[in-house]
């Protein structure tokens, strides 16, 4: 059984997270009220509510550099990773670390970049040639 994965986090602006999740991601937009509005995430539910959006700091130890802890994100095949990467970047996004690969060459290889939606909440996107790989030691 497959199972979907849901998550529901505050926003600052639904418009903007609108424009972000919808426009730049790619992702199409579901129910929506005043509040909040739903979004499949790359085939998962993200609910996004207007508030205050969780606390992160960069404690998180990814490679050399520090990643903003906590945070979400999704594991894509590496072709769609690779066309999200390009365009992040053809949207101008600030990353907190750039698209690039870890591990390479070995068990778990993967693609990796961070970065933030307009309401500051911590994003990590995966990439990997074969999912089967998710877990690789």
């Amino acid at each position: 059984m497959h199972s979907l994965f849901h998550l529901a986090f505050h926003v600052t602006d639904l418009d903007a997270a609108r424009r972000f999740y919808g426009d730049v991601l790619g992702c199409r937009e579901g129910r929506s009220t005043d509040t909040w509005v739903d979004f499949d995430f790359f085939g998962h539910q993200i609910s996004l509510h207007l508030g205050t959006p969780f606390a992160s700091e960069r404690t998180g130890h990814v490679g050399g550099h520090l990643v903003p802890m906590p945070h979400f994100g999704v594991i894509l095949a590496l072709p769609a990773w690779q066309a999200l990467a390009a365009r992040l970047r053809a949207a101008r996004i600030d990353f907190v670390m750039e698209p690039q690969v870890r591990f390479e060459g070995q068990p778990g290889e993967q693609w990796t970049m961070f970065f933030h939606d307009p309401s500051g909440n911590p994003i990590e996107i995966k990439g990997f040639r074969s999912l089967e790989d998710i877990y690789a030691a």
